[in-house]
């Protein structure tokens, strides 16, 4: 065959690929990455259909479980996607809306008056990008299935039994040939379903979540729908109004005459200074906001603003606050329902449809006048804080005005102390936010002057959870970020001003600098979300450790990296005498031995949840020669162990029994149980596998460590006797380091510039963070929890969560 060149452009050069072949080759265009999101993406998928069968009426339940083999089981009660034969295409509807991009149910209003999915390419993808995928459809008394791989039909449609109900449901396992990662995250399809389950409470709908790998299983049903959502959100606030308004209308659109929309909204103010409101259209959410977005806030503005005119408390056009003050404070939750959503792309992200923004606009401005009206007192209180943030932006106006003209007469109107770069290009240049002036003059002689520049912090900035706007802007500090990233704040920011493609925070490794790099993310998330939804804030990552040999020296930025770097820079001089087996490793044979212990100590860190309180060493005494346990339970202070989840549900089972009623089940501290109270903790061993075929390798090594182990280290600084694998581990390791200086770095001062440039500056050789907006109110949660004035939450999260902390310098 001819070779094709540039030059050879001809029709053999277009390819056409058939049916689901392009999602396989470019997934992204489809998901948005084949990440952790991409990951996670297929599950909404396929659960926005089952939502859309709840939405039009016939659909009460949707029952969601991750499978102990990595797959996902989505299962409804709704009609059952149809079975019967397509005329135009002559294959069973099931299989052609799993087998063909745009190909579904929701084109017209026949079969769904209102629908997530509008471009029949959801559940067809999800299709395209699973290693197998299976369709069970019980409908018309039969089970109807059928399985594919990799997108292409592998068993045909065939009826596997009998029935008495109706739904579908879907099992797929992600395709590793697309994903970097195919385990999924529970805490992220739990918030998912959660925040499905608000929108869809007052309908009736059930949402359930089980984890197999875990035993865990949950269940959300929320009937006060919206209302519930707002208290979730408000729940670590002081709310300023007893209630929550709320309200649902269907109104008919004069320009699409025949259509109805459903508008609902809930909403509290509460005394933060922030502003928070979600926005969805037909269960999805629109981050980007739109019409919607756009109606909500001038009907909210107009009607506030009337009011405050006819009841007097505006006594003047000065004392009328803007739209900004009239939603500080405001939390709210804005959902509609419509036939024919125009999005933008498949990501759903803004809403476009115009004749949105005045029905909203209408419906803000009826309830809410009706609901001032007959709450005379909360409308008094509502109007009032938006006075005092009135008051808030013109003392912080005030106060940008004087950052200005003290900035006017520095020189180049930057802060004196940046150090700024030579670049003008934005996307190459940086900014390095660095703790104290130490470290800030270290970074400042080993930067690269063309694109660096270096920008000390004195202290702890200002905590602006706590703090109003015109407080904020009269600190130092954040006057300098802002003055030296130029975008402005607020409703003044504006990201073609912005001065660097990157803004890095450098802070030491301890707990000083993780409160810095917490109040700066604070600080950034408040006032310069734009800069995190940008993809332009960072956080870089200095070494924890120095190693130096005889012959080189590097950087090591893990605890893993460091153990790693021992075996193979210090393990030469070492040997070690099994006891019990009479055998001593030595040379290539205990290099190879030294590297399957350093396998085995970094799967060992964090192998239980430190609340478990479970040493590794319980679970290694389990290894029976070919496998180790992948659940653990602890009921009446006793440990158990099992092999997979069914033991573990069998076990609960029989403790649910034997109480002779409900049994309480701590699982982390996320869930919603009492550790002193719950009648059993449960936990997954998830790094189980691994170990075992670690443990196997080593016994195939011919090492003996069942029960225990006597073992001597001999050739460090001094011999070691080790009674335990996680013992001989450890000593191999410190035997190891007698041949390795070791320096352990706590703070960015105790390097010179050059080792500052090499491990943390030189782009070749450093490692950044991104600090990406994944869930706003899960974020926003945090926040307030850690930061605001709410003592009460803050201790809650303290103690739930204080047997996670490591490496505290207290």
């Amino acid at each position: 065959m001819a070779e094709k060149t540039a030059a050879n452009y001809t029709a053999e050069s277009i390819t056409v690929l058939e049916g689901l072949e392009a999602v396989r080759v470019r997934p992204a265009m489809y998901i948005g990455d084949t990440d952790v999101r991409g990951l996670h993406h297929l599950i909404w998928e396929v659960v926005d259909n089952s939502i859309d069968e709840a939405l039009a009426g016939y659909a009460t339940r949707c029952d969601v479980s991750i499978e102990t083999d990595g797959s996902i089981r989505v299962i409804d009660d709704g009609r059952g996607i149809p079975v019967d034969i397509h005329e135009k295409e002559g294959i069973p509807a099931v299989e052609l809306v799993l087998s063909k991009l745009h190909a579904g149910g929701k084109f017209d209003s026949g079969a769904y008056k209102v629908s997530g999915g509008l471009h029949g390419v959801g559940v067809s993808c999800v299709n395209a990008l699973s290693e197998w995928l299976e369709v069970f459809v019980h409908k018309q008394g039969k089970i109807h299935w059928m399985r594919f791989e990799r997108g292409r039909r592998a068993r045909p449609l065939e009826v596997i039994g009998s029935t008495d109900k109706n739904g579908t449901e879907v099992r797929f396992k992600p395709d590793p040939q697309i994903f970097s990662t195919t385990e999924f995250e529970l805490e992220r399809i739990a918030r998912r379903l959660r925040e499905t389950a608000y929108l869809m409470g007052s309908r009736g709908i059930a949402i359930s979540l089980a984890d197999q790998r875990t035993g865990l299983a949950e269940e959300y049903h929320f009937p006060q729908g919206l209302i519930a959502f707002i208290q979730h959100v408000n729940k670590n606030r002081t709310a300023i109004q007893a209630d929550v308004i709320h309200f649902l209308r269907e109104v008919q659109s004069a320009e699409r005459p025949g259509q109805t929309y459903q508008i609902e909204v809930a909403m509290q103010y509460s005394d933060t200074y922030q502003e928070t409101v979600s926005t969805f259209v037909n269960n999805i959410n629109t981050h980007g906001g739109g019409t919607h977005l756009a109606g909500f806030r001038s009907g909210l503005t107009s009607t506030l603003n009337q009011y405050g005119k006819t009841s007097k408390l505006f006594k003047n056009e000065k004392d009328i606050p803007t739209g900004d003050d009239f939603r500080e404070g405001l939390s709210a939750v804005v959902s509609i329902y419509i036939a024919e959503p125009q999005f933008e792309g498949q990501t759903k992200d803004k809403l476009g449809n115009r004749e949105v923004q005045g029905l909203v606009h209408s419906a803000v401005s009826e309830a809410l006048s009706t609901y001032l009206e007959e709450h005379p007192s909360q409308a008094k209180a509502i109007l009032l804080k938006a006075q005092r943030a009135m008051q808030a932006r013109e003392a912080a106006k005030r106060a940008r005005d004087l950052v200005r003209r003290k900035t006017a007469l520095a020189s180049g109107n930057m802060p004196g102390k940046l150090a700024d770069c030579q670049s003008t290009n934005r996307e190459e240049s940086e900014l390095y936010l660095v703790e104290g002036d130490s470290a800030g003059g270290s970074a400042k002689e080993g930067r690269n002057r063309r694109f660096q520049a270096i920008l000390p912090l004195k202290g702890k900035i200002l905590n602006v959870e706590k703090s109003t706007a015109d407080k904020m802007l009269g600190h130092s500090e954040i006057q300098v970020i802002i003055s030296a990233l130029g975008c402005g704040i607020a409703d003044e920011f504006d990201i073609e001003k912005l001065r660097y493609g990157k803004t890095i925070i450098m802070t030491d490794a301890d707990v000083d600098g993780s409160h810095i790099r917490t109040l700066l993310l604070t600080f950034f998330f408040r006032h310069m979300r734009k800069l995190i939804e940008e993809s332009r804030l960072y956080i870089a990552q200095p070494p924890l450790y120095k190693v130096s040999t005889k012959k080189e020296e590097r950087y090591l930025a893990s605890d893993a990296e460091l153990r790693k770097f021992l075996v193979e820079k210090g393990i030469a001089a070492l040997e070690i005498e099994d006891l019990l087996a009479g055998k001593t490793f030595s040379g290539a044979e205990l290099r190879q031995l030294a590297d399957d212990l350093r396998r085995f100590e970094d799967l060992c860190e964090g192998l239980m949840p430190a609340w478990s309180q479970v040493p590794a060493r319980r679970i290694v005494d389990a290894w029976d020669g070919k496998q180790l346990p992948e659940q653990w339970a602890r009921a009446g202070g006793q440990d158990h162990f099992f092999s997979d989840a069914q033991e573990l549900r069998n076990f609960l089972e029989l403790q649910r029994v034997g109480l002779g009623g409900e049994l309480s089940v701590y699982t982390g501290p996320e869930s919603e149980v009492d550790p002193q109270q719950a009648h059993v903790m449960t936990a997954s061993i998830p790094a189980a596998r691994q170990l075992s075929e670690v443990l196997a390798g080593l016994e195939a090594r011919g090492l003996k460590f069942r029960g225990g182990g006597d073992f001597m280290v001999r050739g460090g600084k001094q011999d070691q006797q080790a009674d335990h694998l996680v013992a001989l581990a450890a000593a191999v390791r410190t035997s190891a380091q007698g041949e390795v200086e070791v320096q352990r770095y706590k703070g960015l001062g105790e390097m010179n510039p050059e080792q500052l440039w090499e491990s943390t500056m030189d782009p070749e050789r450093r490692s950044l963070y991104l600090v990406k907006l994944e869930d706003e109110l899960k974020a926003d949660e945090i926040f307030t929890i850690l930061m605001s004035t709410g003592v009460e939450a803050r201790r809650d999260y303290i103690e739930r969560h204080a047997l996670e902390a490591t490496n505290l310098d207290v």
